[in-house]
């Protein structure tokens, strides 16, 4: 995929993020009209998410942050060809982040699924969860 160059933006902040593999705009439900008061940038290291009309805000978060990824696709979604896609996070600005009515969904899903893992394997990031090894509630592990 090609970079999008900007000029608000320097080099290293390009090369941080990566190559650019997606970008999709959120869209009106009838008929899937783009709506281009909000758009994601896909990159390999990092999600941004510009929205606004008059004034702006931009939000990004990295691949690595990104815990789990929802698809859903209502019926009037599926008519139209679009999905939504909930992103649960670590981030400490938006615990949840969903992209609403954007084409290509279970594509960018698969996508999102797999660069965040990659990004936290590089990082040597660990996602520590709880399954249950302490199945008598009594606090210890040693009973094995």
């Amino acid at each position: 995929m090609s970079k999008i160059s900007n000029p608000a933006q320097n080099e290293a902040s390009i090369m941080a993020k990566g190559n650019l593999q997606y970008k999709e705009y959120g869209r009106l439900l009838l008929f899937g009209i783009p709506w281009p008061f909000k758009h994601y940038e896909i990159y390999e290291n990092e999600l941004t998410i510009t929205s606004g009309f008059l004034s702006i805000k931009e939000d990004d978060c990295f691949m690595y942050k990104i815990t789990d990824v929802e698809l859903s696709r209502s019926l009037f979604q599926r008519m139209a060809g679009l999905s939504t896609i909930t992103l649960f996070t670590s981030d400490v600005t938006d615990k949840t982040i969903i992209m609403k009515n954007i084409k290509h969904g279970r594509e960018i899903k698969d996508f999102i699924n797999q660069e965040s893992e990659r990004a936290r394997l590089r990082r040597r990031t660990v996602n520590m969860q709880n399954i249950g090894f302490d199945n008598d509630g009594d606090g210890n592990i040693d009973d094995m």
